[in-house]
C-alpha cells in the first residue's frame, strides 16, 4: 500500500515538473527574445495553461499529507525558507504576467519583464535544490525532524546547509533542462523567426544539459554510496536511465529534423526519466538522515494508518483523472501554434 502511495506522489510530482518546467523554460527565454511582437507571441503560448500546470503542484503537497503525514510535517518544516522563497516566485511570476499589460508603457513592461525572468530562472533552480537535498540526505534528529540553514560549509556531510556543491549542481542541471524543455516547447508552438530561436536556443541548451546531466551522474556515488542499491536488487529499474538515453538521442534528431512535436514528447520523457531513476534510487525513503541511518524517513514509519490510505485510495483515481482531463482539454482547445496574427497576442 505504501509503495502504491509513494509512486502516485512521484507520478503527480513528475507531471508537474513536466508541465509547469516548459512555463518556466519559456520565462527564462524572455532575455533571448528581441521585438515586443515577440514577447507577446512567448507569453501567449503559456497564457491558457501555466495556472492549470500549478495546480499539480497543490496535488503533490496534498497527496504528500495525505499519504505521508510524518514526511510532509518534517519537510515543510526544515525547508521552511526554501518554500517560503518558493511561495513568492510564484507570487512574483504570477503578478508579472497579470500585470504586464496593465500599463502601456516601456519601463513598465521592462520591469515586469525582468520578474518574469527572475522568479522562472529561480523557480527551477529551487525544484533542482529540493530535488539535490533529497538525494543528498538531510540532518534529521530522533524525533524526526530537521532545521537546514541556507549554507554551512558548501560540503555535503552530517549537518550541511540548502546549498552545497552538489546541490548547487542539481540545480542548475534543473535550469538547465528546464530551458532545454520551454525552448522545445516554443519551437512547437510558434511559425517564423521565434521558431528558429527556439530551435537555435534548444540545440545550445541540449549541450549544455547534456554536460550537466553527466556530472551530476558522475557526482552522485560520491554523495549518496546507496544509491544504486535498488537497481542492483531489482534490476528492471536500469530501464529508466536506458530511456532517458533514448530520450536524449531522440531529442537531438527530432530537432535536426524539425520535428517538433516528437522533440517535445522525447524532453519530456527525459525529465520523467531523470525524475523516476531519482525515485527508484532513493526508495523506501523519502528523507535521508545524514545523522544516523535510523532517524531516516521512510515510507513505512511516515505513513498514514492503512484504514486512512485504503480509504483515500478510493478517491485517488477519480481525482487524478478530473485534473487530467482539464489539461487534455485546456490544451486541446489551444493546440493550434501561435503567430503574430494570433488574437490572444492582444491580451499580452
Amino acid at each position: 500500500m505504501e509503495t502504491l502511495w509513494y509512486t502516485a506522489l512521484t507520478l503527480v510530482l513528475t507531471i508537474y515538473i513536466v508541465l509547469d518546467g516548459y512555463d518556466l523554460g519559456v520565462a527564462m527565454l524572455f532575455p533571448f527574445v528581441a521585438t515586443e511582437e515577440e514577447r507577446r507571441m512567448v507569453r501567449a503560448t503559456i497564457a491558457p495553461v501555466w495556472t492549470g500546470n500549478e495546480v499539480w503542484l497543490i496535488a503533490g503537497s496534498a497527496l504528500l499529507f495525505l499519504s505521508f503525514p510524518r514526511a510532509y510535517a518534517a519537510g515543510f518544516s526544515g525547508f521552511y525558507l526554501g518554500l517560503i522563497i518558493l511561495l513568492w516566485l510564484l507570487m512574483g511570476r504570477g503578478l508579472a504576467f497579470e500585470l504586464r499589460g496593465q500599463v502601456d508603457h516601456q519601463l513598465w513592461r521592462r520591469f515586469w519583464d525582468a520578474i518574469f525572468f527572475g522568479a522562472g530562472l529561480s523557480l527551477a533552480f529551487l525544484l533542482g535544490l529540493f530535488v539535490g537535498n533529497v538525494i543528498r540526505g538531510v540532518p534529521l534528529n530522533a524525533e524526526g525532524y530537521f532545521f537546514l540553514p541556507l549554507w554551512t560549509d558548501f560540503r555535503p556531510g552530517s549537518n550541511p546547509g540548502i546549498l552545497d556543491w552538489f546541490t548547487l549542481l542539481s540545480g542548475w542541471t534543473m535550469v538547465a533542462l528546464l530551458a532545454l524543455h520551454g525552448a522545445t516547447y516554443l519551437a512547437m508552438k510558434t511559425r517564423g523567426p521565434l521558431q528558429a530561436k527556439g530551435r537555435s536556443i534548444a540545440r545550445w541548451a541540449l549541450f549544455v544539459a547534456g554536460l550537466l546531466l553527466l556530472a551530476f551522474f558522475a557526482a552522485l556515488p560520491f554523495v549518496r554510496t546507496t544509491f544504486t542499491t535498488n537497481f542492483e536488487i531489482h534490476p528492471m529499474g536500469y530501464v529508466w536511465p536506458v530511456v532517458g538515453l533514448t530520450a536524449l538521442a531522440s531529442l537531438w534528431f527530432s530537432h535536426a529534423r524539425q520535428r517538433q512535436v516528437a522533440a517535445f514528447a522525447s524532453s519530456s520523457l527525459l525529465i520523467a526519466c531523470l525524475l523516476a531513476v531519482i525515485a527508484w534510487g532513493t526508495y523506501p525513503n523519502l528523507f535521508v538522515a545524514t545523522t544516523e541511518p535510523a532517524n531516516s524517513l521512510t515510507i513505512d514509519n511516515s505513513s498514514a494508518g492503512k484504514d486512512g490510505l485504503q480509504a483515500a485510495l478510493w478517491w485517488l483515481p477519480l481525482g487524478l483523472a478530473v485534473v487530467v482531463l482539464y489539461q487534455i482539454q485546456i490544451h486541446r482547445i489551444f493546440a493550434r501554434p501561435v503567430t503574430p496574427d494570433s488574437q490572444s497576442l492582444a491580451e499580452h
